[in-house]
């Protein structure tokens, strides 16, 4: 095994869930492309990272761009090293109920968390299966289980799951793994527009959802960044094709 740092690719990360994982995989010595739709963003997210003695590069892109994704990938091999982590948290809300939800509405969630998972996955997954050893972690949701006004968030979030376990089937003879962590409720820019959105403060909103939970509190992005940190370890290589609820408790 190469004593060089892994490279690991981070999408959504300029905020929230996405900037925890990335962060959290710098911290355990991996160099850390942090990739959204905005640049500038994402050098926030990279310089604190390398403020902190880590390495990291940011990278502006749209996942569910065929060319821009083939563009980024190979920048990162040029810059920093083949990508042999992947986690695909890129991902937005586009929430109504099915009578008002519109064709654009459904379609622009299907974009970004599925064909973006799918282009960046096609893209990385050469060089995984060459280095013999990769890592994707897909986010999925406690969603993926239905839940109201989210008909496109929450198909997605399903079809994830089932991408998640074909991957693990396909690519484990390469010594890759593939794993979907389906977060609860997490304290991010998301929950507090959807917060805005029902129009309750954000207090509130977290209050009555920590009420429900069974240990009795909302999660945080280091949440999530620790089970990924887990899977995305040499010592995760027999954990594979498995969806982890990080929600607090239990979840069917």
């Amino acid at each position: 095994m190469s004593n060089e740092p892994r490279t690991a690719i981070v999408t959504g990360a300029a905020r929230g869930i996405g900037a925890g994982v990335a962060q959290r995989l710098a911290a355990d010595g991996m160099k850390v492309v942090v990739l959204d739709l905005d640049e500038a963003a994402c050098e926030l997210v990279a310089k604190e990272i390398r403020e902190a003695g880590g390495t990291a590069l940011a990278a502006g892109c749209d996942v569910s761009d065929e060319a821009a994704v083939k563009t980024t990938v190979a920048r990162v091999v040029e810059e920093v090293g083949a990508p042999t982590v992947l986690v695909n948290n890129a991902g937005i809300i586009r929430d109504n109920l099915i009578f008002k939800m519109t064709l654009e509405d459904w379609e622009a969630v299907m974009a970004v968390h599925l064909r973006g998972s799918f282009l960046m996955t096609r893209a990385c997954q050469t060089h995984m299966t060459e280095a013999g050893f990769g890592r994707i972690v897909n986010l999925s949701s406690v969603s993926a289980l239905g839940n109201r006004g989210q008909t496109n968030y929450s198909a997605a979030k399903a079809g994830l799951q089932g991408f998640t376990k074909t991957l693990a089937i396909e690519l484990g003879k390469f010594g890759v793994t593939a794993n979907a962590i389906g977060p609860g409720f997490i304290e991010t820019e998301m929950t507090q527009a959807t917060a805005a959105r029902i129009g309750v403060p954000f207090s509130d909103f977290t209050a009555m959802a920590a009420a429900e939970i069974p240990v009795q509190r909302t999660g945080k992005p280091e949440d999530i960044a620790h089970t990924a940190s887990f899977l995305v370890s040499e010592g995760a290589g027999f954990v594979s094709g498995q969806v982890i609820y990080v929600a607090g408790g239990p979840r069917d």
